[in-house]
């Protein structure tokens, strides 16, 4: 999408799609964004990009009518909002751009009088108003005759008003709209298609029919000069709005906010940028001073499919959070279950109200929805999430896995149940489950810190990577953009302006080849005699007469083929070259090709095989 590169923590929108700056690259000059669907109301904050010279929307589906403040643009030579859905007069401060030589207003559904006004351009060539409603006479006179020449320009200039005026006007199309009255002979030059479909008094055939005509939308001046009026027009336009269906009411607020935050976010940063480089973006806080309290807009699309629950639902489901399983500094993990519904892990982040700023908000919302698209056999499962003030709460919700973590197994006490049989199988899982993170999601998936504290397992030891750590990720990353804000101006941002989640896809091989000997060999990671698993392991993955010394002790059975293969993939994982590292699905195809998860005839001869077998099913 060519929004895609517009990043409002970036302080150069220089190099943003559509942007273009000044040569010395301190001022916006054009912004082209042209058919790409954007949906919303024009900003009136445009306005304040005051060295503009460009400004293309043409062909998307803004809604609403012309701020009166893009008037303000001294430099704009082309205006170019044409095929949209903007609605209302056209502002009598457009005479204002003083440099403007095309205005593009066609294909809209644009109402009212044409403001005379417009003939103060003095530099206008193109005009095109196709299209549109608007209504009454063009606005175009003398008092004398006067003939012009191929070019538009007037033998005399003499009390000239409206479109008379713009002596350099060469092309106007006024076609298919409600105009009435004749055609002004100071713009006699323009071709006679240039005036059909309205309802002028000349006999073409190619004007509207007197039915049409008179079904035409009422005519509303652009201005009133009567307070009385203006303030019974005001009434009126309130009852209308009031009468309008809510779910309309909504989607203008929804897609009027969305647009304009975008606009404001690109082009408010671009003038900060050239105002002050100091202060960009605030995030939003809690503060006791008004003047620090800055709303955040989000999108509200962006967990319309996930499921919310209360605080209050998931305190009772989880025994007044009494039942706590898993800590961290960060967060807490709690385990409950749902009225009617499965067994529930709930993990609660450890933040206090008045540290929790806008981009936390956001990345909050932008984890939760990554983490519901996650959508395997191998993946802990997101059943929805719990946001709420008062009291302050951010949970996720997850379907527990009965057996614990692997962790547990392997250090606790439980390494018994582990087979050898059951230990492959549970590799393989993980293998599948980082080959779906990995190749087959778009975006990928990473897990931000891949350990046997991160393996769920289910009542058949099936193997649930479940990404619990993400909070790291999400204060990291919040820290990191709000570290360098400025205190001044108020800015509203989107999700997608924001950097996307960080993605270690090396760094998972890596950590899976280290899971790889935590499980065969039912040593931690790390430990303060040995020090790092993979140190101590060394010596022995290369040499066929040493892989044995690898095997958890526990293990009275295992197969040294298996093994065999085990060591090389460690090996694969572990490269000093992280280059030469091996994707996950190659991975995952050497793993389920090479390792045998069934029961060979000398396996089962033994009794105590056998026994192991019986804890394996």
């Amino acid at each position: 999408m060519v929004l895609s590169s517009w990043n409002a923590l970036d302080a150069d929108p220089c190099g943003w799609s559509g942007i273009s700056c000044s040569f010395a690259g301190d001022h916006v000059v054009k912004i082209n964004v042209t058919g790409y669907s954007l949906r919303g109301f024009l900003a009136p904050e445009l306005g304040q990009i005051k060295f503009l010279q460009q400004l293309i929307l043409h062909g998307n589906n803004l809604i609403g009518i012309i701020p009166k403040e893009l008037g303000m643009l001294k430099y704009l030579q082309v205006l170019d909002l044409g095929a949209n859905q903007l609605t209302g007069p056209i502002p009598p401060e457009i005479a204002n751009l003083i440099s403007v030589i095309k205005i593009n207003l066609q294909s809209n559904g644009l109402t009212g009088s044409l403001p005379p006004e417009l003939g103060n351009l003095k530099s206008l060539q193109e005009l095109w108003l196709d299209r549109n409603r608007l209504q009454g006479s063009v606005p175009a006179s003398s008092s004398s005759d006067f003939t012009s020449s191929a070019y538009g320009m007037y033998a005399s200039n003499t009390n000239l008003t409206g479109l008379c005026q713009a002596s350099e006007l060469k092309v106007a199309d006024f076609s298919y709209n409600f105009f009435t009255g004749s055609i002004p002979k100071c713009l006699g030059y323009l071709p006679s298609t240039s005036f059909q479909g309205n309802c002028l008094q000349n006999k073409d055939p190619r004007q509207r029919s007197s039915s049409l005509c008179d079904h035409a939308p009422p005519v509303r001046t652009p201005r009133t000069t009567n307070p009385k009026q203006q303030h019974a027009e005001d009434l009126s336009n309130q009852q209308r709005r009031a009468s309008k269906p809510a779910w309309l009411l909504a989607l203008e607020i929804v897609t009027g906010t969305m647009v304009g935050c975008l606009f404001l976010i690109a082009f408010i940063t671009a003038l900060q940028r050239c105002k002050d480089k100091s202060s960009l973006i605030i995030p939003w806080k809690k503060s006791s001073s008004q003047k620090d309290h800055v709303t955040v807009y989000i999108d509200s699309e962006m967990l319309k499919d996930v499921v919310r629950f209360s605080r209050m639902e998931l305190e009772v489901a989880c025994e007044d959070f009494s039942n706590i399983i898993g800590s961290s500094p960060d967060s807490l993990v709690y385990k409950g279950t749902v009225k009617g519904g499965p067994e529930i892990a709930v993990i609660s982040l450890c933040i206090k109200e008045e540290h929790w700023t806008g981009y936390l908000e956001l990345y909050f919302q932008r984890e939760v929805a990554d983490l519901a698209r996650l959508n395997n056999e191998n993946a802990g499962k997101l059943l929805g999430y719990c946001s709420e003030s008062t009291p302050f709460t951010r949970m996720l919700v997850f379907e527990y896995a009965s057996n614990g973590t692997l962790y547990e197994h392997l250090h606790y006490g439980e390494g018994c149940q582990l087979s050898w049989t059951r230990r492959m199988k549970i590799i393989i899982g993980i293998a599948r489950g980082l080959k779906y993170f990995h190749a087959e999601l778009d975006p990928p998936f990473t897990i931000s810190e891949l350990n046997s504290s991160s393996v769920y397992l289910t009542e058949d030891f099936s193997p649930k990577l479940v990404d619990f750590e993400s909070w790291k990720s999400i204060l990291a990353r919040s820290e990191k953009n709000s570290g360098s804000i400025g205190g001044q101006g108020a800015i509203c941002v989107l999700p997608n302006s924001l950097e996307g989640r960080h993605l270690d896809v090396k760094g998972n091989i890596y950590a899976f080849g280290v899971l790889l000997l935590e499980i065969i060999s039912g040593r931690p990671p790390h430990c303060k005699d040995k020090g790092r698993l993979v140190d101590w392991a060394k010596e022995f993955l290369e040499l066929p007469e040493a892989m044995a010394n690898v095997v958890d002790p526990e293990l009275k059975h295992f197969r040294f083929e298996d093994l065999n293969v085990i060591c090389e993939v460690v090996n694969l994982c572990i490269h000093p070259d992280p280059a030469k590292q091996p994707s996950m699905q190659e991975l995952s195809t050497i793993l389920e090709s090479r390792i045998d998860t069934t029961i060979p005839a000398d396996f089962k001869a033994s009794s105590l095989a056998w026994a192991e077998l019986a804890l394996s099913s």
